[in-house]
């Protein structure tokens, strides 16, 4: 019988300019259809399509952004236990961790069967020549290196099959951490000069996103201190070229507006390296758009004056920031903290406005009429600190301070909104979800430099960002500038100065930097800064938990600043290996033992 399989078909559109990965559906075919050229290229096509596995629902935050220093729980949700560590956390209940497992050794697979099969593809199209041919496979090893990254980060020790599986397999063999890490960069050294700088077809991978990722990987791998990862003295040294190159080799530039980053008009934009592409076409999305959008949210429909609408979005509560989030920003001089939240609410709903009453009404003349109107201001989130009832009634809108945020009003993430939804219950949407920008590649940078002693350049850097992240003169600032943050309506000079850094800040225990017992140097309270500075500029895009662990910084933080994490053991550093794929496994034709299957997991699940 013909063997088939079903596999992801991404449909190009014919159009060059639009995205590339316009469509998915499921389709069955036989292997045979891979030596051909449109089989290859669906299967390349299949290959992207898992890029989006980490925007298309709840395993976005729950393994990126829940168990980490700047988010914890909000109201809702299933799968707070890898937000509070408890013993539901393990191999057997945990299924977001067998689902990354699965898609992306099944995107590793689709990688390896077309590595190797495009030297043999003579097609009419594309694969005419052998330069071509040579550039999918770039593309394909770029990709596999980027599962492989995820994987490792995750799981440590994995199997690493770079050999196409198109029959059953139950052997798998855990590789060293140091040899998973030595694979990626081979493939990425090879994706980074094959690849050209530019591809017509907006998503294909670009000599850039290669860059990028060297200079990502050989900073978490020489990020070790205690771990073996195979790190080199050299890996500062890499990170940094990597990254400058990047940097100074374009064609990508910092955008002068933190917030045009996460105006959904400008998804293509010139700061951005990498990014799994959505749309909103209803067909297209069937299940695989990106949900991110609903998860950063507080719950503003209900409240008065207010309904569910399509630009405020669908409000999951499952995080919320917490107060490290909330005081690591100079939130008056660094505008990256008021770009990046939700702070007001204007009224969209005018039969739930409220009216003054004979106890609250500033004057008796207003008694019952309405405290606003439509467009005027429902609901404001102020920094406020140890504000009395009485005040807060004295409002016409309703006014949640600080002291009154909960589980579920809390100061909203706008990075992932997309008011371009299709209706108000709709949960998929078109947004882009970026895995690789600029202002990321700055901070490679600076952190590589830094880790090498070079503190000077490590600033320049880091200055670099900040002055982008500084009102400029003339830019109009937020309400909360004069009203919470102490500064003066209607000022509209610069706050550049305010916002460069010098190496005082990590010279001496800084202590706005929230700095932990164990930065007691000044080589550990720059790695600390650096954490701090990431949150600053990357908050909510699913760096962190890795980011934590890379650092060897995850149960320190992690417990120090998540009021849900008391739980958190050392072992949490890597996750569980899912049960179901130790319980397939065989070693020399037999089952495993229950002692060999023990052998198989992580230390202390």
């Amino acid at each position: 019988m013909q063997k088939t399989l079903y596999i992801f078909l991404a449909i190009l559109c014919l159009c060059s300019c639009s995205k590339y990965l316009d469509e998915e559906m499921v389709t069955q075919i036989s292997y045979d259809y891979y030596d051909t050229e449109a089989g290859i290229e669906d299967l390349v096509d299949g290959a992207y399509s898992e890029l989006r596995y980490m925007f298309n629902g709840e395993q976005s935050f729950t393994l990126f952004n829940y168990g980490v220093d700047e988010y914890t729980q909000a109201a809702d949700g299933q799968n707070k236990y890898f937000d509070d560590y408890t013993t539901q956390l393990n191999p057997s209940s945990a299924a977001y961790i067998h689902d990354l497992w699965t898609a992306y050794y099944r995107a590793i697979n689709a990688c390896n069967i077309g590595i190797q099969r495009i030297p043999a593809i003579e097609g009419t199209q594309f694969y005419v020549s052998e330069a071509n041919r040579n550039q999918r496979i770039a593309e394909l090893r770029f990709l596999r290196a980027f599962y492989y990254f995820v994987l490792v980060q995750q799981f440590g020790a994995v199997p690493l099959t770079l050999n196409g599986d198109v029959t059953v397999r139950l052997e798998f063999e855990r590789a060293p951490v140091a040899e998973v890490y030595q694979s990626i960069i081979t493939d990425l050294r090879f994706a980074e000069s094959v690849l050209p700088a530019t591809q017509s077809q907006y998503g294909r991978i670009t000599k850039g996103a290669a860059r990028h990722y060297l200079a990502k990987v050989y900073l978490t791998r020489g990020s070790a201190v205690t771990e073996q990862r195979g790190q080199q003295v050299t890996d500062m040294d890499s990170a940094a070229y990597w990254a400058d190159l990047v940097i100074a080799d374009g064609p990508y530039q910092l955008l002068n507006d933190f917030a045009d980053l996460w105006n959904i008009n400008n998804q293509e934009n010139r700061e951005v390296i990498l990014a799994a592409q959505f749309n909103n076409n209803a067909f297209m999305l069937n299940g695989s758009g990106n949900r991110a959008h609903l998860y950063y949210q507080m719950v503003y429909d209900g409240k008065p004056g207010m309904q569910r609408d399509i630009p405020y979005g669908r409000p999951f509560r499952r995080l919320m920031p917490t107060d490290y989030t909330m005081d690591i920003f100079d939130r008056k001089n660094d505008s990256r903290f008021y770009k990046s939240f939700r702070t007001a609410y204007m009224s969209n709903n005018a039969g739930t406005i409220p009216k003054w009453t004979t106890d609250n009404a500033p004057s008796p003349a207003l008694v019952g009429q309405p405290k606003f109107k439509l467009g005027d201001t429902a609901v404001l989130l102020t920094l406020h600190k140890n504000v009395s009832d009485a005040e807060i009634g004295k409002k016409s809108y309703l006014w949640i301070p600080r002291n009154k945020y909960n589980k579920q009003d809390f100061l909203t993430l706008v990075k992932h909104m997309d008011p371009t939804r299709l209706d108000i219950s709709t949960e998929t949407a078109g947004r882009d979800g970026v895995y690789a920008r600029l202002g990321e590649t700055y901070l490679i940078a600076a952190e590589a430099y830094g880790r090498k002693g070079n503190y000077a350049k490590a600033l320049e850097y880091i200055n670099t960002l900040r002055r982008r992240a500084a009102y400029k003169q003339g830019e109009a600032k937020p309400v909360h500038f004069w009203l919470t943050e102490g500064g003066t309506m209607g000022d509209v000079n610069s706050t550049e100065n305010h916002v460069l850094v010098t190496e005082a800040v990590f010279e001496a225990n800084d202590q706005h930097e929230q700095y932990p017992p164990s930065a007691n140097s000044k080589e550990r309270r720059f790695i600390h800064f650096m954490l701090n500075e990431r949150t600053r500029e990357l908050l909510g895009e699913f760096y962190r938990w890795m980011d934590l662990a890379r650092t060897e910084s995850l149960v320190e933080r992690t417990k120090l600043f998540n009021p849900s994490a008391g739980a958190i053991q050392p072992f949490h550093k890597l996750r569980p290996i899912p049960q179901q794929h130790i319980d397939r496994l065989f070693r020399n034709g037999v089952p495993l033992s229950e002692a060999e299957r023990a052998a198989e997991q992580n230390p202390g699940y």
